[in-house]
């Protein structure tokens, strides 16, 4: 893989381009930034993103179609209300990657 800052930067643009109402797994988002097989770094860099940030990180779940947070957390809640209110639906909280997945 190339240097942390680019491989950071290529996730980042990766996941600006994931439009609303769709979903992409941590893998896909590594997949799309170039980064195949790079699932957890996807992962750990979103979990280190200023709290403010305005990068679409709710728009990423895991691959059974889940939000990967605690349910307990305020982020599990943060991410499920910003997904649900650009459309997504959940049913027995798991989302539809055949419905809401993004295919480039």
């Amino acid at each position: 893989m190339g240097n942390k800052d680019s491989n950071r930067e290529a996730i980042y643009l990766a996941l600006m381009n994931i439009p609303p109402g769709k979903v992409v797994t941590y893998g896909q988002l590594a997949a799309l930034a170039g980064l195949p097989g790079a699932a957890r770094l996807a992962g750990t860099l979103l979990c280190g993103l200023p709290e403010h940030t305005h990068l679409p990180w709710h728009r990423v779940i895991n691959a059974q179609g889940k939000i990967s947070l605690p349910e307990s957390s305020p982020a599990y809640a943060e991410q499920k209300r910003r997904l649900q209110a650009e459309g997504v639906e959940f049913k027995n909280q798991k989302i539809s990657l055949r419905i809401y997945g993004y295919n480039t």
